[in-house]
């Protein structure tokens, strides 16, 4: 899945993210409605290379907004690019304007096309999570994925002994068993 960084100032940039390459590809477009849109060239997108190529935005433009589609990146280069004092978006694809029709999908186009509707203002953002709210979402995929796993476990014992002692499980559960099973286990 491709994330376009695209920013926007009296120039806007373009850029996709290549998953397989981590690499930015990145596009300026001029500001106002006919502005062109060039391409920069292609970034790493090491959190060093994504750095300098900030310190160029700001040192030649004035203004910048930058969204990026989302992906399975995460936001790491929303807060760097945040941290930077840029303006930043994160948008959903599903709320990307297409036209019908619309299907050779390229990263140079999926950018461009990108820098056009960030500059008409066509595009919705998507809310991003601070630090705390992230935190608390890894502690519920977390705990969630514990919950799982430990029913995933308790199944998998449960048929074993059901395969081991067939009438041990009959009419109770795993968790009344349990006392009747060591006692026999042990003697």
């Amino acid at each position: 899945l491709a994330v376009k960084i695209l920013v926007f100032n009296t120039t806007i940039f373009r850029g996709d993210y290549h998953a397989s390459k981590a690499t930015l590809v990145v596009s300026v477009a001029n500001d106002g409605r006919d502005g062109d849109i060039w391409d920069w060239g292609t970034i790493s997108t090491a959190p060093t290379s994504v750095e300098k190529f900030l310190k160029k935005l700001a040192e030649r433009f004035y203004r910048v907004e930058i969204c990026y589609e989302a992906g399975p990146t995460g936001y790491a280069q929303y807060s760097q690019i945040i941290a930077f004092g840029f303006t930043c978006y994160v948008i959903a694809p599903s709320l990307i304007p297409m036209r019908s029709g619309e299907r050779i999908k390229t990263d140079r186009r999926d950018a461009e096309r990108l820098a056009r509707l960030l500059r008409a203002g066509e595009l919705t953002p998507i809310w991003v999570p601070d630090e705390t709210h992230e935190a608390m979402r890894d502690l519920v995929r977390a705990s969630d994925s514990a919950a799982q796993d430990q029913r995933h476990k308790r199944q998998l014992i449960s048929a074993f002994f059901s395969a081991t002692w067939p009438n041990l499980l009959l009419h109770q559960t795993l968790d009344d068993a349990l006392p009747t099973l060591v006692a026999t286990t042990i003697l």
